[in-house]
């Protein structure tokens, strides 16, 4: 008899919870499944740092597609250089693109500050394979180069700084890889977006 009431108890209490099966939706057991971006997790040691890395993140959003320019007119310029016969269309070619260039991202550029620039500088050397001396050695001649990189040295700059991502500018390669990757909003958005 003892047996019979635990076994209808039993019974009754897989009914009691079939029943909120059917009537009650939220006791269905269900998987949701979501892709989350990926969650960068860093730790500064004092707030230098964390300053000197949000910095670097502002700049980067304001120089890094100025580098993506340069590098789509340097491959631009190389193709037409190439097909270009006498040094005189040569010449005609580069000042072209100067003016264009100069109407352009004169203004713009103009308004960068200096670390903005050291910041530009690396990441066109970043993304040409070149640093801006060489380039400007290559398609403007030697003594425009030392003329440009005397200007870059008395505001503090180099244009001979060569891009290190193991080294100097590892912080800055994370970031441009962010960028690639399609997640450098999340940690600007995150930083300066309240």
């Amino acid at each position: 008899m003892r047996y019979w009431r635990l076994f209808v108890l039993f019974v009754l209490f897989f009914n009691v919870i079939e029943v909120k099966a059917e009537f009650f939706p939220q006791y269905v057991d269900t998987v949701y499944i979501e892709t989350l971006p990926p969650v960068y997790i860093v730790h500064w040691k004092n707030k230098k740092d964390y300053r000197k890395y949000r910095r670097m993140v502002y700049n980067l959003k304001k120089v890094y597609p100025y580098s993506q320019i340069a590098k789509n007119k340097m491959i631009e310029l190389d193709a037409k250089y190439k097909l270009a016969g006498s040094n005189k269309e040569k010449k005609t070619i580069v000042k072209q693109l100067e003016k264009e260039l100069f109407a352009e991202f004169e203004a713009p550029l103009r308004n960068l500050t200096i670390s903005q620039g050291r910041m530009l500088i690396r990441l066109i050397d970043r993304e040409t394979g070149k640093t801006s001396y060489s380039v400007l050695k290559e398609f403007r001649g030697g003594f425009k180069a030392v003329f440009w990189q005397g200007i870059a040295r008395l505001f503090g700059n180099n244009l001979k700084t060569q891009y290190d991502k193991h080294g100097e500018d590892k912080i800055l390669e994370e970031l441009v890889l962010m960028c690639e990757n399609g997640t450098f909003d999340n940690v600007y958005y995150s930083m300066f977006v309240k």
